[in-house]
């Protein structure tokens, strides 16, 4: 930053800029600035008057101003304080992917009690609930694998699913959304000599998951390509065992974040079985002073508690700006309405998305898995995502409000569109009594003379729209994604509008 002459004079004659904060410091004038009025206060007989600085976390004390002085013992604990607590909001948002994965993992092994290695469906809408921003229209298939006993296979179909692999950090093991067999090994492992017809693919972490969603509309095809997802261990490839997938029902679990100290808890957890990624080194050293080391138990003092406990709160309202005010570049579809692309991760160069702390929380905070196929740059095989926070005059969506989405005709998807509500506190589906949380393309909706469709969410079914109504709950906010599946050249060059949320 550019100084003129006088700030550069005050600070050669020993003064600070103003914006360390306003100094009390008796006996010191500055050419140009104003004299301070004196707050010192004396030590004790023969010691030295203590200067005060007025800052943003409070008032901090020298024994000889700023520049000149040390800080006393009070300061220099509330420093340290303040330090850790800084540290540990960005290192909340650092962390969501692999808090995100962890209490994922737990929910599907402790509550819903799959095997390592086994799929679970995920069919019902209570199953659904479990999962941070599911989808309320296509089955979901998922499990979660440990390594290290040693390599497994994972087999993908050749149609009808669209899923992969991804890492305890959710970065997708890279070919594993294509079709074929993979063996996949842990930071360590080196393939066994036998690998023929299978595809060595190496994840960086020991953990794994495999998610996969039913695309086909066709119940047989999609059974068939069903019976063509596997993953099972190495060691029983000349005889796989036969598909075992654990039906959730509509069993109440839970694999979203925790709030507290529980956050650090599943954290600590992914330091200790995980390798350090370079990437990572400097957030490693930046927690090991607050109880969090590779090596080491998890076992926080008072004051390490507190602290935590704090920046747990405050790193999650950080991480609900970060993703329902996006300020980053390039966040909105089009100029004209508040929807945002919910993933920006460049599907050309998707590894440089782990690199990017911002736009990484805001997805983070509210979904799970990111892959290229789930933020296209042209027509394939994929999904597109929109999130929407508030309406079409700048105020939140508030589920004592009705509100009409008027979807235009022609939509830019080759196999449907949806658009579904999710709960602000969970970012789970909004849990509302009739269990409805979506409208699609699917569904037999009214639509208007020009083919447009107009999606009612509110406390109240409009007359005459009961099958285009989303229910929504008083007394708490709501957001929505709008979904395109397999999404055609207007959705890429924007020439297809989506309007906002419209108070009725």
């Amino acid at each position: 930053m550019r100084r003129n002459r006088r700030e550069t004079l005050s600070l050669l004659a020993g003064a600070a800029p103003a914006a360390l904060g306003t100094f009390s410091v008796a006996g010191i004038a500055s050419p140009g600035l104003a004299q301070p009025r004196p707050k010192g206060r004396s030590a004790g007989t023969g010691q030295s008057p203590l200067q005060t600085i007025e800052t943003r976390i409070g008032p901090l004390e020298f024994t000889h101003g700023f520049a000149s002085g040390y800080p006393t013992d009070a300061t220099i604990e509330k420093l340290y304080d303040e330090r850790d607590f800084q540290r540990a909001c960005q290192a909340y948002l650092w962390a969501l992917p692999a808090v995100s994965f962890a209490a994922w993992q737990r929910g599907v092994t402790d509550q819903l009690g799959a095997r390592n290695g086994q799929i679970v469906a995920i069919l019902s809408y209570e199953a659904r609930r479990g999962i941070l921003t599911a989808n309320a229209t296509t089955p979901y298939y998922l499990g979660f694998a440990d390594l290290t006993s040693g390599p497994l296979v994972l087999e993908m179909p050749e149609q009808g699913v669209q899923g992969g692999a991804s890492d305890a950090w959710q970065m997708t093991i890279p070919g594993t959304e294509t079709p074929g067999r993979y063996l996949v090994l842990a930071p360590g492992q080196e393939a066994p000599g036998d690998v023929a017809g299978l595809t060595v693919r190496h994840s960086p972490t020991f953990n794994i998951f495999l998610g996969a969603r039913l695309t086909d509309t066709d119940p047989e095809k999609a059974k068939e390509a069903l019976s063509h997802l596997r993953m099972y261990p190495y060691a029983q490839r000349d005889n796989p065992p036969r598909m075992d997938i654990r039906d959730a029902g509509t069993t109440a679990w839970s694999g979203l974040p925790p709030r507290g100290l529980a956050y650090w808890q599943r954290l600590d957890e992914v330091i200790q079985r995980e390798p350090v990624a370079p990437r990572d080194i400097f957030l490693h050293a930046m927690l090991r002073p607050l109880g969090l080391e590779k090596g080491k138990p998890f076992k926080p003092d008072a004051r390490q508690a507190k602290i935590l406990a704090d920046a747990a709160l405050v790193g999650e309202a950080m991480a609900k700006a970060n993703s329902t005010d996006r300020r980053f570049a390039g966040a909105r579809y089009r100029p004209d309405a508040h929807w945002d692309f919910a993933l920006q991760l460049d599907a050309d160069d998707p590894d440089a998305f782990w690199n990017l702390l911002d736009e990484r929380a805001s997805w983070f905070y509210e979904a799970v898995g990111a892959g290229p196929s789930m933020a296209p740059k042209r027509p394939g095989p994929s999904s597109a995502y929109l999130s929407a926070y508030r309406d079409s005059a700048g105020n939140w969506l508030d589920g004592g409000k009705a509100y009409r989405l008027r979807v235009p005709p022609k939509p830019p998807i080759k196999l449907f569109w949806s658009v579904t509500l999710y709960d602000v506190d969970t970012r789970a589906l909004i849990l509302n009594q009739q269990k409805t949380p979506d409208r699609s393309s699917r569904m037999d909706l009214r639509q208007n003379a020009d083919g447009s469709v107009d999606i009612h969410c509110g406390p109240k079914a409009p007359a005459g729209f009961e099958k285009n109504w989303i229910p929504t709950v008083p007394g708490k906010n709501w957001f929505a994604y709008f979904r395109f599946y397999q999404p055609t050249e207007a959705y890429f060059d924007r020439s297809w509008p989506l309007p906002d949320f419209e108070r009725v």
